[in-house]
């Protein structure tokens, strides 16, 4: 099979995309129907109306612990004047559930007998025909309809079918999915590999598996196959061959010389569609092959999601007959703009936590593979494809990933990256009564404009200013104005360059930037170590022009830690914690204080309470020092203006 690039230059809706897959099948022939024992049945889909075989009761039953009676025994009853009924002829003693006595139509509560002697008793209330009486079928009638056909069975649903004489059910089959990883990259994760350059661990089939399960389906997974097209095609071959409705090649649908997916898909079927106007998940391949779907994913993890979730949950809905389902949906005010392509649907991950009276969603990282940013998001937002993106402060709806009372817990901070945050995150989530913290890195500058915004319960910031030697006071001044805020010490840590294990090119001091042979990483404009970094080469009288790399930026000291790991930079600018994080060398170049500025108006929420009441603990601020490169004297205290680092 020729090496060659699939092209592809139009773009389709995504409901279109699923139309044309839905008219190109017959869903009666794809999925059948299986009869199975109730109690067996859970969520499953009911194949046909469901009747009652048997009444439910089936006799007339005491509701109630008491005395069975002819309640119109019992019309002369005063209070004041009982009427005494005997034992026999005028009641008899039943408890809930018994059956009612021939003759018997009323229950009278043990509490309201008056038990003269063992034969007696006496009630002074009159009780009415059918008091505390199960009636016969008073739930269920036999031959009426308990359940429709398409129907997802609840745990209520299999006990009124017990109740009703419905021992087995006919459901829907659950759809199968036989997932084909490929690849000469990718790694089988049942084999725990250790991956090289160049080498990924497979585990978008276990995101499918998981998506899957919670549609009620059955997935099936093949080790990955070489992207060699024998191969591949012999693996889609037996994926047809089984038992499966849908067949997904995993990876391989774009336009690549190394993607096989749509020609695999032409010699044994037909493509229907190969791209949608949707990102990420453009590439998503859609066909039909010997009455089955063929799918072919994206390699991306987050496009892989994208794919399942806006085109195959439709169709999987569609096949077993069912509506798809649906996510709550909420009010949520963007912190920030959001350009947009024309043309296409965007799905854009959202953080989402409750700020005062509102819901406010700050936007993660947009890269198809990276799936952290789905492993963070609250929330899923749509900038639809008539629209060049939203502004900030706009209010837009957000499909809930999470249960909405999981926001009322959430923590939003918003500014400069710390390593403490993530310790504060597992730690906040080990209390009786956990809480989530959803940090978002834009920089030091960035929190403080989320605080002017009303878009953050706090911010982490490391600002310094050269002519006070304060930190964060004079920006709080100059940018909040008259927003009164708390600031908080979190830690002092120590600012440098993280360079290679060993330090081979011998990088010591800041006047190194400047050499040929070296390649530096940045932090993005407004963050408080790009700040600093500019100060100290003003003071070595340094032009950021001379800094080969300069302009290439990271939103997290781990993220330049990182690029010094793969040799993709030489040294960045960061703290030791992330050096040290990642056995990496370190040459420091100052103390900063990172400090958490926290509105007054919400210095008395219950959750920045409890925020500020653990960092004040000896157990976490040991943690902290454990961390590396931090210094925790200042650790929880109130600051104030022209401290600096003394306290």
């Amino acid at each position: 099979m020729p090496s060659k690039r699939n092209i592809y230059l139009k773009t389709i809706p995504i409901q279109e995309a699923v139309e044309k897959v839905k008219s190109a099948l017959d869903r009666t022939q794809l999925l059948g129907a299986e009869t199975l024992p109730v109690h067996e049945a859970l969520d499953r889909i009911t194949a046909e109306p469901v009747f009652a075989k048997y009444s439910s009761p089936t006799f007339h039953s005491a509701a109630m612990d008491g005395i069975a009676v002819r309640a119109e025994d019992t019309y002369p009853a005063r209070e004041g004047r009982p009427v005494e009924l005997q034992k026999g002829p005028g009641y008899h003693p039943v408890n809930t559930g018994d059956p009612l006595p021939e003759a018997s139509n009323a229950v009278i509560m043990i509490e309201h007998v008056d038990q003269i002697d063992a034969e007696t008793a006496a009630i002074e209330h009159p009780a009415f025909p059918w008091q505390h009486v199960r009636r016969i079928g008073e739930d269920i009638v036999a031959t009426e309809l308990i359940l429709p056909q398409n129907h997802r069975l609840s745990p209520y649903d299999l006990g009124a079918l017990l109740s009703g004489g419905i021992y087995d059910i006919t459901v829907r089959e659950q759809p199968q999915i036989h997932v084909i990883p490929t690849g000469d990259e990718i790694l089988d994760f049942t084999l725990r590999p250790s991956p090289q350059a160049g080498q990924v661990i497979e585990s978008n089939s276990q995101i499918l598996s998981g998506l899957a399960r919670r549609q009620g389906c059955v997935l099936i997974r093949v080790p990955p196959v070489q992207d060699d097209p024998e191969s591949l095609l012999s693996a889609v071959r037996e994926g047809l061959a089984s038992p499966a409705q849908v067949v997904i090649i995993g990876a391989g649908s774009s336009a690549g010389s190394k993607d096989y997916t749509r020609e695999i898909m032409e010699q044994l079927g037909e493509v229907l569609v190969h791209g949608i106007a949707a990102m990420p998940g453009k590439p998503s391949l859609l066909g039909v092959a010997q009455g089955k779907i063929l799918v072919g994913a994206p390699g991306y993890p987050v496009s892989t999601v994208i794919c399942f979730e806006q085109l195959l949950i439709p169709l999987l809905a569609w096949l077993q007959q069912i509506e798809p389902p649906a996510r709550q949906r909420v009010p949520v005010t963007l912190t920030r703009k959001m350009p947009s392509k024309l043309g296409q649907d965007e799905f854009l991950r959202l953080s989402i936590g409750r700020v005062g009276e509102q819901l406010v969603g700050t936007p993660l990282a947009r890269g198809a593979g990276l799936i952290s940013s789905l492993t963070k998001a609250q929330g899923l937002a749509r900038i639809p494809a008539s629209s060049e993106g939203l502004e900030s402060g706009k209010q837009i709806s957000a499909e809930l990933l999470v249960p909405e009372q999981e926001l009322h817990n959430t923590l939003i901070c918003v500014g400069s990256h710390d390593n403490t945050l993530d310790l504060l995150a597992n730690e906040l989530m080990a209390l009786n009564r956990p809480l989530s913290l959803a940090s978002t890195h834009v920089g030091s500058m960035g929190g403080l404009m989320a605080l002017k915004n009303d878009t953050a319960l706090f911010a982490g910031a490391h600002l310094y200013d050269p002519e006070s030697e304060d930190y964060n006071f004079p920006f709080i001044k100059r940018y909040l104005g008259s927003l009164e805020v708390m600031v908080v010490n979190l830690a002092v840590r120590q600012q440098g360059l993280i360079v290679a294990r060993g330090n081979p090119k011998n990088i010591t001091g800041i006047k190194d930037l400047t050499r040929e042979d070296i390649r530096f990483i940045n932090r993005q404009r407004g963050a408080g170590t790009r700040i600093l970094l500019d100060d100290h080469l003003k003071k070595s009288e340094l032009s950021p022009e001379d800094i080969q790399g300069y302009e290439q930026e990271e939103y997290t000291h781990m993220a330049v830690a990182v690029n010094i790991l793969n040799q993709a930079s030489d040294c960045g600018m960061g703290i030791f914690a992330a050096a040290k994080a990642l056995d990496l060398d370190f040459v420091p170049l100052a103390r900063e204080r990172y400090d958490l500025i926290i509105p007054a108006r919400y210095r008395e929420d219950s959750k920045i309470q409890t925020l500020l009441q653990l960092i004040q603990t000896q157990k976490v601020q040991s943690r902290i020092q454990d961390l590396g490169g931090y210094e925790t004297k200042l650790t929880g205290r109130i600051m104030q203006p022209g401290q600096g680092l003394g306290g």
